[in-house]
């Protein structure tokens, strides 16, 4: 029995492991299952809407997290990566007793997955631990009046990895909060915040509002553990077994979903490699993380040749913030560990540099942190102080 399909199919008996090998799915892209919501579904008329524009709107059951918020799915038209229309999604908290033009905070959490069940719309009323790690802060938020903006930023086929298409939903999203008059956040001080992967979808909506969404004001954004260059990441992974080789091999799945003409992926695995991209292609974070723990690529590809595909790499370039030649024109606020494992440092050094060169008005903050996800706790604390400034219309810090 191959080692990687007891691995990550360990749960199944050996025989039904070696039916699975044998029945693989083909070589085309594998796209999530789509959500048997049909909220979310994109309307007949999408292509006659403008990036922004509200679709649809559904008030959810209170959440236990936002004690007396009033929450709301909001669905919008934005963009793919090739300025195609797409229909996205964000859930917003409105809380008691709002008063009208209060600060608005748009925070992308990191979703870091690949089936539609994983939207953060989805996860908030199943109890996922990973949410938990900010639920705190923005509760405090609420409580002092703010309105909360969670945007599913990975788009309606779950694109992991695609950066610039989650910075493009994020700002398209606070257009459309903004435009609904029973949110009353027209005239809202708005801010941006997120960490990890979705501290990556956050420094591209910093990055690209001037371009793509110039008439949008925000007042700042907060950006923690990034990982600002795909390039570096990936290839800082090797051709040896590591422990979070499961979340690189879903975000090139969710490169191929964004880019199926530039980034062959499925077309390039072998019957392993097409069984594991099927075990997860519809699987969140955690599950994930254990399914592909220990894997290498080597293990998965037909041969050396996926490696060096230049169009590809291409892709991962254009999506890696480092690269990006723009700048953010709002006030940033950047915190991460210096002893980061899974994340390159030097890309998050190199952007701060540039950044600052170009006259951004940026504060970096180092957490006393030994891994990826504690550095977000530790740093929350001073990521809020900051952001409460930015609403307050305090002069931003620099520190450059």
């Amino acid at each position: 029995m191959p080692r990687p399909c007891l691995r990550f199919l360990g749960a199944l008996s050996g025989m039904a492991c070696t039916l699975l090998l044998a029945t693989t799915a083909t070589a085309e892209p594998m796209y999530p299952r789509p959500d048997p919501d049909p909220f979310y579904a994109a309307p007949a008329d999408l292509a006659a809407h403008r990036p922004g524009d509200v679709l649809d709107v559904r008030v959810l059951p209170p959440l236990a997290v936002f004690p007396g918020a009033t929450i709301r799915l909001v669905e919008f038209r934005s963009a793919d990566s090739r300025g195609a229309p797409i229909a996205a999604t964000t859930t917003i908290a409105t809380p008691a007793g709002h008063q009208p033009g209060a600060p608005l905070l748009s925070y992308q959490h990191f979703i870091n997955s690949l089936g539609t069940s994983c939207a953060v719309s989805h996860r908030l009323y199943d109890a996922d631990l990973n949410l938990s790690t900010i639920m705190p802060a923005l509760s405090m938020l609420l409580q002092r009046g703010w309105s909360v903006a969670l945007p599913d930023h990975l788009g309606p086929q779950f694109a992991l990895g695609a950066g610039r298409l989650g910075g493009q939903i994020t700002l398209d999203g606070v257009r459309a909060v903004k435009q609904l008059p029973e949110l009353a956040v027209a005239d809202s001080p708005a801010v941006l915040a997120g960490y990890s992967g979705g501290g990556l979808a956050t420094a591209w909506a910093a990055a690209l509002q001037p371009s793509y969404a110039p008439e949008l004001r925000l007042a700042g954004a907060a950006i923690g553990g990034a990982p600002m260059n795909l390039v570096s990441m990936a290839r800082g992974l090797g051709h040896n077994p590591h422990p979070a080789f499961g979340l690189a091999m879903a975000a090139a799945i969710g490169l191929e979903r964004e880019y199926p003409d530039r980034v062959p992926i499925s077309s390039n695995l072998n019957q392993r490699g097409l069984a594991f991209r099927d075990a997860i292609a519809n699987s969140c974070t955690n599950d994930i993380l254990a399914i592909g723990a220990g894997g290498s690529a080597h293990e998965f590809a037909t041969s050396a040749s996926v490696f060096d595909q230049p169009d590809a790499w291409a892709v991962v370039a254009e999506n890696s913030v480092e690269l990006y030649g723009g700048v953010p024109e709002v006030p940033i606020f950047e915190w991460h560990s210096p002893t980061d494992p899974l994340i390159p440092v030097d890309a998050i050094n190199n952007t701060n540099r540039r950044w600052c060169a170009s006259g951004v008005r940026l504060q970096t903050l180092e957490v006393p942190a030994f891994e990826h996800l504690s550095a977000a706790v530790i740093g929350a604390p001073e990521m809020l102080l900051w952001l409460e400034g930015r609403v307050r219309g305090e002069p931003a810090p620099a520190a450059c």
